[in-house]
């Protein structure tokens, strides 16, 4: 199934993000437990971290970083 696309991510001071889907469903998926591997470690400066933009249904940052959009929308919690 390929999850819903993403209107609005907001990056947390606790490397959580806040991400709404188009189908107005908020959650929140936690990046600490990515932050140890190797393709991750510029996120762990909370500066970059916040650089964050959705695209359709994943999440970037500049130097080409993302996550696998069924991890992203599976392993979130629901929060609204």
């Amino acid at each position: 199934m390929i999850p819903p696309r993403i209107k609005s991510v907001k990056a947390l001071d606790n490397f959580g993000l806040e991400i709404i889907y188009v189908t107005n469903e908020k959650k929140l998926y936690d990046m600490k437990k990515n932050l140890s591997m190797t393709c991750y470690k510029n996120l762990n400066n909370i500066a970059y971290f916040k650089l964050v933009k959705s695209v359709e249904t994943t999440l970037e940052w500049p130097d080409g970083e993302d996550i696998d959009p069924n991890d992203l929308y599976n392993n979130s919690i629901l929060i609204n």
